[in-house]
Parts: structure tokens; sequence; C-alpha cells
């Protein structure tokens, strides 16, 4: 019976095993918005790792999160470093990439809860007189992420959150301007 019992766990091990390692090596999650301003307003609002708390949907997770922010004030060379509670974790945010009203692209380092390193970008087109906006976060799973992606969805758990970001930078960047 021992025997069974342990041939039989052996083939449901094998069979986790083999399901995760044909889970996607890598993953995507992308949301857009309308917003009623110039691609440039909406540019600055991002380009700018400071203004990140105003429309951040991690930003309210933990009001008490320390930040900290080196290299120059906007554009490629920015980081924004955090360290927040559970739901926030602690990591790195650098802008890699700055193309002014039409791209900025980010290296986003997890240090907490998990360690890991994905991209981001943020793409500005204009559209009549509203400019879309576009979010997206990309990655490689490893064995532990394809395993967790069995259970839990990435693009459930992410998607929401930038929506959330995206209707704020909305409200920022249609709010009018204080004198």
């Amino acid at each position: 019976m021992f025997k069974k019992t342990l041939i039989i766990a052996a083939v449901l091990v094998v069979v986790f095993v083999v399901v995760v390692a044909l889970q996607p090596a890598e993953f995507r999650v992308a949301r857009s918005t309308l917003i009623t301003a110039a691609p440039a307003t909406v540019f600055a609002k991002v380009n700018d790792l400071r203004t990140w708390q105003a429309f951040s949907p991690w930003a309210k997770l933990d009001p008490n999160a320390k930040a900290t922010f080196a290299g120059p004030e906007t554009g490629a060379g920015s980081a924004f470093t955090w360290v927040g509670n559970s739901e926030v974790g602690e990591g790195t945010m650098t802008i890699v990439e700055s193309r002014p009203n039409e791209l900025i692209r980010f290296k986003l380092e997890f240090v907490k809860p998990f360690e890991g390193t994905n991209d981001a970008e943020f793409t500005f087109k204009p559209v009549g007189a509203q400019t879309e906006v576009s979010w997206s976060m990309s990655g490689k799973n490893n064995f532990f992420f394809k395993a967790g992606g069995l259970f839990i969805d990435c693009e459930k758990m992410i998607g929401p959150q930038f929506e959330e970001g995206l209707a704020n930078l909305k409200a920022l960047s249609e709010a009018p301007e204080k004198p």
C-alpha cells in the first residue's frame, strides 16, 4: 500500500512539474484610456516620478511608504525607490527611455514580497483633442511564477490596478491647472 501511495505521489509531482513547465515563459498586462488633455500634459505627469503618488493605485495602499528619488528630476535615469507594507512591498522603478510626448519605458526591480525584474511602458498617442494613454508591464515567468499562475491570474490581479491608476491619471490631467 505504501509503495502504491509513493508511486501515485511521484506521478502527481511529475504531472505538476510538466503542467507548470508548459505555462507561458512571459507575461504582459496592458490597459488604455482616453484622456482629454494634450500628450505633453499627460506625459509630463508620468515622466516625473515625484508626481506618481498623485495617481499611483499603490500609493493609497500604504500612505506611510518611504520614497526616495535619485538621478535627474525627469526622464531617463530618474529613479524612485519605495519601501512599504506587505501590499506595496519594496523595489525601485527607473526610467530607461523617455521620448517626449510618445513613450516612457521603466525597469521595475522588485525586492519584496518577491524578487523580480519587469519592464513597464507608457505610450501617448494623440486622438483628436484627446490622448490615448496605454500602460503595460511585461516580464519573464520563472518556475515559481509559472506555478503561482496556475492559481493567481496576473491579468486579473494587475489589470484592475492599471485601470485605477489610469483613471487617477485622467482626473489629474484633466483637472484645471492651479495658478
